[in-house]
Order: structure tokens, then C-alpha cells, then sequence
């Protein structure tokens, strides 16, 4: 589903150089029906495909120029934009964290490089999400003011960032030397259970007389990230707030979401100076009425940025009815997960269509995958947390094993930089697709075969095309400089 499109009018230069530049560039490529030139780095195909051996893999031909009326059009239009990207990457758990710091210096400095960087088969992850405290998928459950019953800290004086500093903050400080732009969004599974209804890790809901004490809590984790040298771009406020059974959770109704925003941690966060933008929601697409009411509350919506999603309930496009909704406001899609062992036909085929495609197609800046890294054995995780969830990478020891969801969100995180925007295409059931203009004058687009056979299309923008086939099932990223 696509809504209304805006035009940046600050942007028409950036989109005439880049439209001058492509069409430069197909004017170049020859004659109908000859092979697409790669040799100068104008154009470039990176496939993945389920009934061959390719895995995200560049390939020297499979382009040709030209327009054949028998195929299908993917028609690419640069003067209608969306949305700028934040980027593309996966969630830094504490547990994958732990992995990635267990391996030797230059296992992990290989793995990140690779992970982080954009040179050579680097697949550019530009994006991740750690959580405030801990997931599920961390060895135990903490927050950073954990007390003995009946204690209470106010003014947060026994605040600590301790347990991140033995694997989640060594190993971002060592991404941030790869990648110092890369943004990193925090998402709190739960408060310090002493702040809660049940003083349990599981469910439960945030006692008001300690809605500005939390607040302060938000405070002193940006405020101490901050000193360790990791900015803190974005925070939820809660993840999957109507979700009290996982360990750890908390429920946090729209209402209440809202009434904490506007009396604590948005003028707590205002008050310390800090620009850390503020997301609502971070749950389901099945309901996108509750992002809605939050931003319907005028003193709640003056300090958040936009709204977070996750796909286990719902459909995509509940991220277009929010737009409309609150068009001024951003989207992000936050989380996803792969179940274990994996299937990379399916999930390559789902994750493409629905995330990839489907939620930059439903005005999304982001694509966060659940999550990066774990062992063997879907290790580690809190009593009552996942146990089925795959990692992008599989870790033991030195030893690296490469999941669907790594191949996944390579096809967009190397072009799709930070700051690209999304422009129009035509799509179809059978091809669906999305395109992006990026900063240094790319054009790519992403494309999937989504029925049952081979499928043969152009790819036309004014009066050039290029065309190309994929199979059943597969994903081609097409780039042209």
C-alpha cells in the first residue's frame, strides 16, 4: 500500500544531478539487447537465489540494456520521493554481544569489518537497536538500578551502566571505529522492578509515582552512553508494550504511554539538553490505533519523532495508515525474527517482500532484524525468553556461519546508505520492488521474484531500460552510479 507521496522541494537539485547522471549513464550502455557494462563501476547486480549457490553474490552479467515488449516494466520515477533512510542493520542483543566479544581479536575484527563496512563483499549494516537493561536474549535479567525489596532510589544515585560494559559496550565501541555514523536505537524491555506494579520482571506496569524517577533513569543511560562514547540516536519507550509475558516485559497502555511522555521523559530528556528522538509504540502492525492515540494527545506528540514497528500481528500497510494519520511524523521497523533452524527460500522470499520491500514501501526509514548473532544452540536468553531465534550469524568460537537474515538485510543495508530516499516505482504481486536515490548519485532498486517461475522485466526510467531475469524466489539489487 502506498500512500501520498510528498516532494522535498529542497532536494530537486539532488534529484535533477542524479537523474542526469542515470540517464548519462543508459545512454552509454550500447544498443538494445547488449550486456550492461561493468568493467568502469557504472552498474552492478548482486543476487540472492534460492535454487542456486548465490548468497548475495555480485554477478559479472544477467543485465542487458534495452527495452523488450514481451517483458514486464518496473517503472522508476526520481521526481516523486518519500522518505530519507536512517538505514538497514539488526539488533545488538547482550547475548550477541557476548559471542561477538568471546572471539579472538582478529575473528572479531574480521566478522565487524565484514558486518560494518562497505568495501569489496562488507555488507554496510547502518543501523542497530540494543536494549536498555536487558532482553530476552541475554544470559540473565538486569536493569541498571537493580535494589533488594522494599528499596527504593529516586534521584537514581545507584545507577550503573556495569552490566554493558563487560560485551555490549566494548563491542560498539569497536563498530563505532568502523562505522562512526552508524545510529544505534535503545528499547527497554523493562524498568528496575521496584518501579513496577507487580515488583516482578514479567509484566506488570509502571507504578505513576515513578514516572519521573524512570524518566531520570532514560536520563542517566543516555548521559552514560554518551560519556562512553556511543550517542544514542533514538529510544522507544517501551518494547511491545501490550506483551507482558516475556521475560523480561511490561504492559504499558496507550494512555499511559502517552501521560509519561508529555509529563516526564519528554521535558526530562528536554531539560538535560539531550536530542535523543523519542519513539512510541515499538509492537505489532495489528495496531496502529494505539501509535495514533498517543500521537493524537497534543502535548505527547511535540516530543516524539514517530512510531516503531513489528510484523507478528497485522499487515505492512498499517504503517501507511499511521502516516496518514500523523503524515509529519517518522516510521521504523524495529524487529523481526527468524526461527531456527532457518529456511532461506521462505525466509528470504517473507522477509524481502514484507520488510525490505513492504515496510520502505510503507514509508519506513528503518529495517531492524532479530538479531545479529547467537551460537548453535539459539544461546543465550532469560528463563522464559526465546529459544527458536536465529541469528544472522551463528558463532562458536571463531568459526561464523552466515544466516538468511545476514543475506537479507545485505541486499539493501551496502546501497541503501543513510540519507537515501526512497522514489517511485511501479510493483506488482509477482515483482514487487522498491527504489532509492541514494547521497552520491546511485540509483538501486530491489527486486523479487515472487511468484512460482522465471520472470523476465525491464527496469525503464524516461525513455532508457535495462532488463533481467530472476528466478522463483530470488532478490536482485541492481545499482547504477
Amino acid at each position: 500500500m502506498l500512500s501520498r507521496p510528498f516532494v522535498h522541494h529542497s532536494n530537486l537539485l539532488f534529484r535533477g544531478i542524479t537523474l542526469v547522471l542515470f540517464v548519462q549513464f543508459l545512454m552509454g550502455c550500447g544498443k538494445s539487447a547488449t550486456p550492461a557494462e561493468e568493467g568502469d563501476g557504472t552498474l552492478q547486480f548482486w543476487l540472492s537465489d534460492p535454487q542456486s549457490t548465490a548468497r548475495f553474490a555480485k554477478q559479472e552479467g544477467g543485465v542487458n540494456t534495452g527495452r523488450i515488449s514481451s517483458f514486464q516494466d518496473i517503472s522508476l520515477d526520481s521526481g516523486v520521493t518519500y522518505q530519507s533512510m536512517d538505514g538497514f542493520g539488526f539488533a545488538l542483543t547482550g547475548g550477541s554481544a557476548l559471542h561477538i566479544n568471546n572471539m579472538s581479536a582478529g575473528a572479531r575484527e574480521t566478522l565487524l569489518k565484514n558486518l560494518f563496512g562497505t568495501d569489496g563483499n562488507q555488507i554496510g549494516v547502518s543501523y542497530l537497536r540494543v536494549s536498555i537493561g536487558a532482553s530476552d536474549l541475554d544470559e540473565a535479567v538486569f536493569s541498571y538500578n537493580d535494589l533488594p525489596a522494599g528499596q527504593s532510589d529516586l534521584n537514581m544515585d545507584q545507577f550503573s551502566l556495569d552490566p554493558d560494559r563487560r560485551y555490549l559496550i566494548p563491542v560498539l565501541k569497536e563498530i563505532l571505529l568502523i562505522n562512526p555514523e552508524i545510529k544505534i536505537l535503545g528499547s527497554p524491555w523493562s524498568p528496575p522492578t521496584w518501579m513496577k506494579t507487580n515488583n516482578s520482571s514479567i509484566g506488570g506496569s509502571l507504578r505513576p509515582q515513578y514516572y519521573d524517577t524512570y524518566a531520570l533513569y532514560f536520563v542517566k543511560y543516555l548521559q552514560g552512553m554518551a560519556a562512553e562514547g556511543i550517542p544514542i540516536d533514538a529510544i522507544t519507550v517501551q518494547n511491545e508494550p501490550l506483551h507482558g509475558g516475556n521475560n523480561p516485559s511490561m504492559v504499558m497502555q496507550a494512555s499511559e504511554q502517552a501521560a509519561f511522555i508529555k509529563n516526564s521523559l519528554g521535558p526530562a530528556l528536554r531539560g538535560a539538553g539531550l536530542q535523543t528522538k523519542i519513539i512510541v509504540w515499538d509492537h505489532n502492525a495489528d495496531n496502529p490505533d494505539y501509535p495514533i492515540e498517543v500521537l493524537n494527545d497534543p502535548a505527547a506528540r511535540g516530543y516524539v519523532d514517530g512510531s516503531a514497528f513489528h510484523l507478528y500481528g497485522g499487515d505492512i500497510s498499517a504503517l501507511s495508515t499511521v502516516h496518514s494519520a500523523h503524515p509529519d511524523k517518522n516510521l521504523y521497523f524495529t524487529e523481526q525474527w527468524i526461527g531456527a533452524p532457518g529456511n532461506f527460500p521462505n525466509d528470504l522470499r517473507w522477509h524481502v517482500r514484507e520488510l525490505i520491500i513492504g515496510a520502505s514501501r510503507n514509508w519506513a526509514k528503518a529495517v531492524i532484524e532479530w538479531n545479529l548473532a547467537a551460537d548453535s544452540n539459539q544461546d543465550p536468553h532469560t528463563p522464559g525468553g526465546c529459544t527458536e531465534c536465529l541469528g544472522a550469524v551463528t558463532i562458536e568460537g571463531d568459526n561464523v556461519i552466515r544466516n538468511p537474515a545476514y543475506y537479507i538485510i545485505a541486499h539493501a543495508a551496502k546501497f541503501v546508505r543513510p540519507g537515501s530516499r526512497r522514489i517511485s516505482s511501479t510493483s506488482n504481486g509477482d515483482l514487487p520492488n522498491v527504489a532509492f536515490l541514494t547521497p552520491d548519485g546511485a540509483a538501486v532498486i530491489i527486486v523479487l521474484n515472487n511468484g512460482g517461475s522465471p520472470a523476465s522485466f525491464n527496469i525503464v526510467m524516461g525513455n532508457k531500460a535495462i532488463h533481467s531475469q530472476l528466478n522463483a524466489g530470488a532478490v536482485g539489487t541492481y545499482v547504477w552510479r
